[in-house]
């Protein structure tokens, strides 16, 4: 029995060491299976993983282009001066109108045919004046052969000055002045009539009576080619100098 346990013991302490032998055997063949591969701890992953670029800092929103500045507008070029002889065509057109508010057609349409037989560079006065003349035209035809009242009078008294026959205009207009002592219009007209006969006298009285009556005759006497005999005489330029306001004090006296 004794013998027995022995060799139990002794058959037990020798296979401990084979065991260890096969350990140590299976430790070394791990060892070498594994001596052949890369470590895959972290400094294996640091090197294999390139350094990155720094980063490019770029602004949040793109920069915006600046629009030049617009150029100023060129300043209008001044119109061309005016030539003098526009300003005489505009002295015969304002009578033109006059004479057309005083119901004058003859005498307007003669202002109207003038500046647009002398000034044809002057195209706004000429269709102006073109136009009024057709208004003359008509209101001409319409006029009976045998004037009736002062005012046909005096019209009819233009349309004979403007055919030469001074003696049909003053019959005309004696008649009207006798109808109508105060129409400045029929005494500027005689005043007209007896300057183109040379009476230059009565032609001055007649004309300061007119401008008495209405100080608007004064402009219209200092351009009226009508009353060039009378430019040399003092009491004309007495007359169409005087100042506006003079002229309404005297026609109010009067009246």
């Amino acid at each position: 029995m004794a013998r027995e346990t022995r060799q139990r013991k002794t058959a037990g302490a020798s296979r401990k060491p084979a065991k260890s032998a096969n350990g140590k055997a299976k430790g070394r063949a791990a060892a070498k299976s594994t001596s052949g591969r890369r470590p895959s701890g972290p400094s294996t992953a640091k090197s294999a993983v390139k350094p990155a670029k720094p980063a490019v800092k770029r602004d949040s929103a793109p920069a915006r282009a600046v629009k030049a500045p617009e150029p100023a507008p060129a300043a209008p070029a001044p119109p061309p001066p005016r030539k003098p002889g526009y300003y005489e065509a505009l002295a015969m057109y304002e009578n033109g109108v006059r004479a057309l508010q005083r119901h004058d057609y003859q005498g307007a349409a003669a202002q109207f045919r003038t500046i647009m037989e002398r000034y044809p560079e002057e195209r706004e006065l000429q269709e102006r004046s073109h136009l009024y003349l057709r208004v003359c035209e008509r209101e001409t035809a319409r006029r009976p052969a045998t004037p009736q009242t002062p005012q046909e009078r005096v019209y009819a008294a233009t349309v004979a000055l403007n055919a030469g026959d001074t003696a049909t205009a003053l019959d005309h207009l004696g008649r009207a002045l006798s109808d109508s002592p105060e129409s400045d219009h029929a005494h500027y007209i005689m005043s007209v009539a007896l300057a183109s006969k040379g009476d230059a006298a009565k032609a001055l009285e007649h004309l300061r009576r007119a401008i008495a009556l209405n100080p608007e005759n004064r402009a219209l006497a200092r351009q009226d080619p009508d009353l060039e005999p009378l430019r040399g005489h003092d009491d004309f330029r007495d007359l169409t100098d005087a100042p506006a306001a003079a002229g309404r004090g005297r026609a109010r006296k009067r009246r």
